[in-house]
């Protein structure tokens, strides 16, 4: 019977995974924090531009850079998230405010 492993992600959503289908990359959203994933993102592009490495740690290279960029795009669409949330939650806490002060005037 498989595995499933549940962990609260940066959008404060639940993520289900089933070992077998969780990937290394589906791993790395879930465990590494923003900032983890963006400074090893920049030793990796560090690595790449200055060469010297074969096609075979570059390819490794490559793919381990697209896979912290999608943690990266992860944590930020997750704080983007959060940020409308409470953008709405004030907006609507001021038109409440606005609609009592009507009533009262």
């Amino acid at each position: 019977m498989a595995k499933t492993d549940e962990q609260t992600g940066p959008d404060g959503q639940t993520n289900r995974q089933t070992d077998g289908q969780a990937g290394q990359s589906a791993r790395a959203e879930t465990t590494l924090g923003y900032e983890q994933a963006r400074d090893e993102l920049v030793e990796v592009v560090r690595r790449l531009e200055a060469g010297g490495t074969s096609l075979e740690e570059s390819l490794a290279l490559w793919e381990r850079g697209e896979e912290l960029a999608k943690v990266c795009r992860h944590w930020l669409e997750g704080a983007r998230a959060r940020l409308d949330a409470a953008l709405a939650e004030d907006e609507g806490a001021e038109g409440a405010e606005e609609a009592e002060s009507a009533e009262e005037g």
